[in-house]
């Protein structure tokens, strides 16, 4: 057994209702926590499969008004599921696929952030 478990990952996030309701569509996913500062300065929302322990915090900075770097987005978060056909119809329909690999048969999806999320099939 490893000392070491994952347990979260974060995305800071310019609004949270846009960023809420677009994992609960894209995805699934509903939030399990929350903590906001007691000044207003941030909120915290941790957002869940459902299915898994592992947890998505969201992070809005009130003070943060310019764009956050990603870089050159080459870091990803990545799901799978057991639908890809249902899964691309979904993602196509929000118009939220930035990247397809079909030789891979994986895709991407942005958020409202910029923050791209790999889509998977189900290889367990």
């Amino acid at each position: 057994m490893s000392m070491f478990e994952f347990d979260h990952f974060n995305f800071n996030v310019a609004n949270m209702v846009k960023s809420l309701a677009f994992y609960r569509e894209a995805l699934g996913l509903e939030p399990v926590s929350r903590k906001e500062a007691d000044d207003g300065s941030y909120q915290i929302v941790f957002v869940g499969d459902g299915a898994t322990d592992f947890r998505l915090e969201l992070t809005e900075l009130k003070d943060h008004p310019q764009k956050y770097d990603l870089g050159e987005v080459e870091f990803h978060l990545a799901m799978y599921t057991t639908d890809m056909d249902a899964a691309h119809k979904k993602h196509e329909e929000m118009g939220c696929i930035c990247f397809e690999n079909p030789k891979m048969g994986i895709y991407f999806i942005e958020d409202p952030d910029g923050y791209w999320i790999e889509i998977v099939p189900n290889r367990h």
